[in-house]
């Protein structure tokens, strides 16, 4: 008089499940998933850099209204001649970034503004902001005139 455990008169298993037959899994793997997703991620990361070109700079739209802001942009000119000057101060171009970091009171996300006469060199307005850029400052914008309407 022996008995068996585990099995019953309506198949051979507490749940009710048929014998030989199995029901549908109502689980998801998520674990492909997750992996799809973590290499889609680092491509981004490592193509988000290099889909940027050139020099990083928010510009004014020649038609916007002046900006109200609390605090005092810092300003770079190149007037015709080349020459570069910090707000009214003539500096050269070895010394822009450390005079930046110096009167910059919010750090590299002091908003800065670069102001280059329409005779002058492009190619020194680029190093000026080549030079800026390099250092980490991020928010750089060239100041234009507004347009006049004739």
């Amino acid at each position: 008089m022996g008995m068996t455990a585990g099995t019953s008169a309506t198949g051979g298993s507490r749940r009710g499940r048929r014998r030989g037959r199995r029901g549908p899994v109502s689980e998801i793997n998520v674990t492909p998933l997750v992996d799809v997703m973590l290499v889609l991620l680092i491509i981004f990361m490592v193509a988000a850099p290099m889909m940027t070109v050139g020099v990083p700079i928010d510009l004014p739209e020649t038609q916007a209204q002046a900006l109200n802001s609390d605090t005092q942009p810092i300003t770079i000119s190149v007037n015709p001649e080349g020459q570069i000057f910090l707000q009214e101060t003539e500096i050269g171009i070895d010394e822009v970034v450390p005079k930046l970091e110096a009167i910059a009171t919010t750090g590299y996300s002091e908003r800065i503004y670069v102001r280059g006469d329409a005779s002058a060199g492009y190619g020194t307005v680029m190093q000026v902001m080549a030079r800026i850029s390099a250092a980490g400052f991020k928010n750089i914008g060239l100041v234009t005139l507004q347009e006049q309407d004739s």
